[in-house]
């Protein structure tokens, strides 16, 4: 049996608290981000979802991607054994085997 890697999405401010994305995590790492509407910054019950989690910066998943792609576990590059591959980023092509 081998080790499946979970994907993870939660909804939290980045670069310096200007903006609110929806990040998305492997193994509780960051990897990479959808930008939100311009408009959900001033939605209240968002912004009290993002207000739970780390802030993140730039320099944040710029280290997180490198050391991924160091660990050949950066699921964008590298082909993983997903627990959940439907919960990758929509705009991102991953070919995931069916069982």
């Amino acid at each position: 049996m081998s080790y499946k890697f979970k994907i993870t999405h939660a909804y939290c401010w980045y670069d310096q608290c200007s903006m609110i994305v929806k990040m998305y995590f492997i193994q509780d790492i960051p990897f990479t981000f959808d930008e939100l509407p311009e408009g959900s910054i001033y939605d209240k019950e968002l912004i009290e979802i993002a207000n739970k989690y780390y802030h993140y910066e730039p320099e944040d998943l710029y280290k997180n991607s490198f050391y991924l792609i160091d660990e050949e576990a950066h699921p964008c590059l590298f082909d993983l054994d997903l627990e959940n591959p439907e919960d990758m980023p929509p705009d991102i092509e991953y070919e995931y085997k069916r069982e």
